[in-house]
């Protein structure tokens, strides 16, 4: 969709969203034809003219100045994420036109990755396009569906992976909240060519997201609360809190946290224990061959592991 295409549907889908009754217009009854306000009305609140706002609707925003995106924005009634979209997309209709770039494949810094592995709780670092790009151990464990593919991806999982439905309790709010979110990024980075190609597939692909991203929501992840399904240790009830991370633009690090005492405490002891074991079967893997002892370089099942484990903390040989 061109940039023009964007603010004429975002606007419209926005104006859609209010009726007279939310703002101090004076109605007089009568069948209304179309859902929430008027242009005309619109233009009202704003204070500008109806040539002028059907020109901005139309997706004109070239050159549109800071004092009548204010007075759009308190008209149309807008948040403050939905406010820093629109005027995104106005910046974008103002500045030159340039290429798509391919961004750099991100790497976390080492003293990031240090601090991420000295957690205890679960912590994942995630790009624009909801690339999973480092984690700790434990994010690992709470992501594992997710960390199964090669390149895995938050936004690929919910809308293509039929195990989403089952992983987020609440499927269809996980939805909603990741095509507002991938909305949001498109705004802040128009000419990111990754992330384009990933709402294109996710257009293609996916009737369920082509649903969401009609909405014309836009959201950020800061902090909240997510249920989600584990396919080990069951549902979980945690809170997220999600930081930019400094001096990398465009990465984020979400922090999952639980209750001291709760059930969710107890699960996420069962997780951490069960991410140890096959973090340990994954090394042993790796291990590189020993002729002295042939029999440590087999792989072993996770009744195995666990066994040794056990007997080894007790002092059997």
């Amino acid at each position: 969709m061109s940039s023009k295409d964007e603010v004429r549907a975002f606007l419209m889908s926005r104006r859609a969203n209010i009726t007279p009754s939310q703002t101090d217009l004076q109605t007089f009854g009568g069948q209304r034809r179309v859902p929430g306000l008027r242009r005309s009305e619109v233009a009202m609140l704003a204070g500008v003219s109806l040539d002028y706002y059907t020109r901005l609707e139309r997706g004109n925003l070239r050159g549109v100045s800071e004092h009548v995106l204010n007075a759009l924005a308190n008209a149309l009634q807008l948040n403050e994420l939905e406010r820093e979209y629109l005027y995104g997309l106005a910046r974008t209709a103002s500045a030159p036109s340039a290429a798509r770039t391919k961004q750099k494949k991100p790497v976390v810094r080492e003293s990031v990755q240090r601090v991420l592995d000295s957690m205890s709780v679960p912590a994942v670092v995630w790009n624009r396009q909801h690339d999973l790009v480092a984690s700790n151990l434990m994010g690992r464990a709470l992501y594992s569906p997710q960390f199964e593919s090669d390149s895995p991806n938050l936004a690929s999982f919910i809308f293509l992976d039929p195990r989403a439905k089952d992983y987020y309790v609440d499927w269809p709010l996980a939805r909603q909240m990741t095509a507002a979110m991938l909305r949001m990024e498109a705004g802040r980075d128009p000419l990111n060519a990754e992330l384009t190609a990933l709402i294109g597939e996710l257009s293609t692909r996916s009737p369920e997201f082509r649903s969401n991203w009609a909405e014309r929501d836009v959201h950020e992840h800061r902090t909240g609360r997510k249920l989600f399904k584990h396919p080990v240790v069951g549902v979980v009830d945690v809170t997220y809190d999600v930081f930019e991370m400094p001096g990398e633009k465009g990465l984020w690090i979400g922090i999952y946290s639980v209750e001291e005492g709760s059930e969710s405490a107890e699960k996420f002891a069962l997780l951490a224990s069960w991410a140890a074991t096959n973090d340990q079967l994954a090394a042993q893997r790796l291990a590189p061959p020993s002729s002295a002892h042939p029999a440590q370089n087999q792989t072993l099942s996770p009744n195995q592991t666990l066994t040794a484990k056990s007997s080894r903390s007790t002092g059997e040989q």
